[in-house]
């Protein structure tokens, strides 16, 4: 008997913890010095993504995919918003949020599986990039999407002459 209730137990845990991947429970870099001066200026990522951190709090933003499992839908959004360099427990956070969009487009090839024509993209959105520095010293931000199990980073660095 005892030895059926460990092996239930065993399965249950076993259940209970399969989905909980690397990144499942990301809590931050850590990172607790970056300045929102030095976040100010110009990101972009290797997919043409480009996002302008103005210093007065507002934000240009062409190309940006949704985070998370809305990557998964395929569109990119351009526009306007805002941002702001945030410092949580487990590091620092840019909350950057999409006020007026101007274009959508679609990532090609879309995820298996998802039809682009049936979700709407939505007209306003909020991201947020933890901030982490690389092996130079320079400031990366970065957000998970897709499956969490998998860990994708979707990584902006520091644009050129910005």
């Amino acid at each position: 008997m005892r030895g059926a209730a460990l092996g239930v137990l065993i399965v249950v845990s076993a259940v209970l913890t399969a989905c909980a991947g690397p990144y499942q429970y990301y809590e931050g870099t850590g990172l607790h010095d970056a300045t929102a001066a030095e976040v100010a200026g110009g990101w972009e990522n290797v997919e043409g993504t480009r996002v302008a951190l103005r210093k007065d709090g507002t934000a240009l933003l062409e190309r940006l995919d949704g985070h998370d499992f809305d990557f998964e839908e395929g569109w990119r959004l351009s526009g306007t918003g805002t941002w702001q360099l945030v410092d949580d427990e487990g590091g620092q956070v840019v909350r950057l949020a999409l006020t007026t969009r101007t274009r959508v487009e679609r990532r090609l090839p879309v995820t298996a599986g998802t039809d682009p024509s049936a979700v709407e993209p939505p007209s306003t959105y909020s991201w947020s990039f933890y901030v982490d520095r690389d092996r130079h010293d320079g400031l990366v931000l970065f957000f998970m999407y897709g499956d969490p199990d998998i860990g994708n980073m979707y990584v902006m660095t520091r644009e050129a002459g910005s």
